[in-house]
């Protein structure tokens, strides 16, 4: 793909993936102008720069869908049910060729619009028209072009594409007047004329202009009348450059690298100044000293430059859901409603992308198993109506997401019940209400006894496990019967980078996420004991004792120092000594996988340190629940 293609792809797509939800916001409120042109707008930009690539079923889709819009905005014709359903179409259908050229289509190997999509298009305008006739038979007019005539023209006037751009990027006069016998030529051309055959333009000029005024139709003359500071404003001055991730990726491990060779270069200096320096070497020590601290300084504004280069707003994931949850809803029988708050928290890019797969089965889930349907809801005195909603905020050094619905929530008994049937858990296992919770995750398990196309092979909530660990997060799951059930995703911020605190225990180094720990408290020599196992008293409140050493299969050693974990059920994690804090670059654990530990790092001294991971820290140090032998 060349660049410019890749541009274009780029800046269409999330034009794309706007219209979806401005489409979804007109359903909510159909008299809201601004949505209405802002859909029209994005269906222009994306015909206009379809046609400078020469892709004339994308041009096709977009110019029948913009006469449909353009009728909506002038108020030619209401906005209906038909017209959202036949936009979010003609809008699906462009993010489809979109997505194929991003994975590396060829143009000329993109199918057609499908005669289905021209066809509901079609009706949709001819619908608006029943109450209008003169306005309808224009825009249709307009919007009966075949498809085929299309890529005619557009193979007829290559050079007239290159011609002087105009707001939007083309020169759609100098288009016109390429497809038209010489006689025809006008100044100011209807942009609907380039998706007609020079011939139908050439037979009836006339009856085309006197159309005009009374439809309203789209024109290139008018729309620069209304907007007179597009026509003369100066060229817009380029604040943003696109950067390959990779490329991203490799600055950032490098600005990481940079501040833990400044730290271990102040460590070694530190230790020198232990030593008396005199004469010119105690003025060379002192410089190498400021210099050092200036290099250190420096080194970390690059790193954190470099980190804001790859934060990215969770709302560019979230945007995508409330026409899957629209659509899945409408197949369901369900009337759901998506709210979505904290779209504007930021979060790594690997975070933001790695995320979409698991929330798009959990909100499957809530769909299918949560949230009851309407009938049912009423029977059980609730509203007809169900609603999920999807928050994100930060949180310390951390990102939280929580889905949440208002459905019939989760029974412990049955779960436990269900894993027990498909022998995921032995018979006598006795598990809490949270534990229970946590047998979802458990590859293999679903509540439903016959697969549908939604739900119910058991392997949705396993992939949303095994994803979140995956960016060292944790995810805990609260419910309740009759009232709904709450989904928590914690996640670090960014992940090469992450504060800690440096412990050591049994001989060995380690490091724990600063995300869940609350304070350090000293162990006595003596616990008191509940059913068996120790537990200290903190701040009024009992809480469980746990070794680190014992939950990561080390050898036992004296461990007299507690950290209080911040984990849905807290805890004290004892350990044999605190060795300070620091921000460590992580790198992950590739070539063998140990239970509790997620990467490797470098501390000052330039010592190894195992990485607990976050997730193992929030279920308590047990890990997920294991599966029968």
């Amino acid at each position: 793909m060349d660049d410019m293609l890749k541009d274009f792809v780029v800046e269409a797509m999330d034009l794309a993936v706007n219209v979806e939800e401005h489409l979804l916001r007109l359903e909510r409120d159909p008299d809201n102008k601004e949505t209405l042109n802002a859909v029209f707008r994005s269906f222009h930009t994306i015909k206009g720069g379809a046609g400078f690539m020469g892709l004339p079923a994308l041009v096709a889709a977009c110019h029948l869908t913009e006469n449909l819009f353009d009728a909506l905005r002038t108020g030619a014709a209401p906005v209906t049910p038909i017209a959202i359903e036949a936009a979010l179409q003609a809008s699906g259908f462009v993010a489809d060729q979109l997505t194929e050229l991003a994975n590396g289509a060829a143009p000329e190997s993109l199918p057609a619009m499908p005669e289905e999509l021209e066809h509901i298009l079609t009706n949709a305008i001819e619908g608006k028209g029943m109450d209008a006739p003169a306005p309808a038979a224009a825009v249709v007019a307009e919007a009966a072009v075949p498809v085929a005539e299309v890529a005619e023209v557009l193979a007829a006037a290559p050079a007239a594409v290159a011609a002087t751009a105009s707001a939007d990027g083309l020169d759609w006069e100098g288009m016109y007047n390429a497809v038209v016998p010489e006689g025809s030529r006008v100044a100011a051309a209807p942009v609907s004329a380039v998706a007609a055959a020079p011939a139908v333009v050439a037979a009836a000029p006339a009856a085309a202009a006197a159309a005009k005024p009374a439809a309203k139709a789209w024109d290139g003359a008018e729309r620069r009348e209304e907007r007179p500071e597009v026509r003369h404003a100066a060229p817009v001055k380029e604040d943003s450059i696109r950067v390959d991730a990779v490329k991203l990726d490799a600055l950032l491990e490098v600005a990481g690298e940079s501040v833990q060779a400044a730290n271990q270069a102040a460590v070694l200096l530190e230790r020198l100044l232990q030593f008396k320096f005199e004469g010119q070497a105690a003025t060379l020590m002192a410089t190498l000293a400021e210099t050092l601290e200036r290099a250190s300084r420096y080194s970390t504004e690059l790193q954190r430059a470099t980190l804001a280069t790859r934060m990215q707003p969770v709302g560019r994931l979230f945007q995508k859901f409330p026409r899957l949850v629209r659509e899945l809803a409408k197949d369901l029988g369900k009337d759901v409603e998506l709210t979505i708050e904290g779209a504007e928290t930021e979060v790594d890019r690997v975070v933001v992308d790695s995320l979409y797969d698991p929330l798009v089965h959990m909100l499957r889930n809530s769909l299918d198993h949560g949230v009851e349907s309407p009938e049912a809801r009423l029977a059980a005195g609730k509203p007809a109506k169900s609603y999920i909603s999807l928050k994100a905020w930060q949180e310390a050094n951390s990102v939280m997401i929580v889905l949440q619905d208002d459905g019939k929530g989760m029974d412990p008994a049955f779960l436990r019940s269900k894993a027990q049937q498909k022998g995921l858990i032995s018979e006598n296992a006795q598990l809490s209400n949270d534990e229970c919770f946590q047998l979802v995750f458990l590859p293999g398990f679903s509540t439903k006894e016959v697969a549908s196309s939604v739900s119910g092979r058991g392997v949705g909530m396993d992939v949303v496990k095994t994803a979140v660990e995956k960016n060292r997060g944790a995810i805990h799951i609260e419910s309740a019967l009759g009232k709904g059930t709450k989904f928590a995703i914690r996640l670090p911020i960014e992940l090469s980078i992450v504060p800690t605190m440096l412990v050591s225990t049994s001989g060995a180094a380690l490091a724990l996420p600063m995300a869940v720990v609350q304070r350090v408290v000293e162990l006595p020599e003596t616990f008191m004991e509940v059913g068996g196992a120790p537990v200290l008293k903190d701040q009024g409140r009992p809480l469980p004792v746990r070794s680190l050493a014992g939950s990561l299969g080390y050898e036992s050693c004296s461990e007299r120092v507690g950290i209080v974990v911040a984990a849905p059920q807290p805890y004290i994690l004892a350990v044999e000594a605190v060795d300070g804090t620091a921000d460590l670059v992580i790198k992950p654990m590739t070539a063998i996988t140990v239970e509790g530990i997620t990467g490797t790092a470098r501390s000052a001294e330039g010592e190894l340190v195992l990485v607990v991971g976050l997730s193992f820290l929030m279920d308590g140090c047990r890990g997920s629940v294991r599966m029968a032998a």
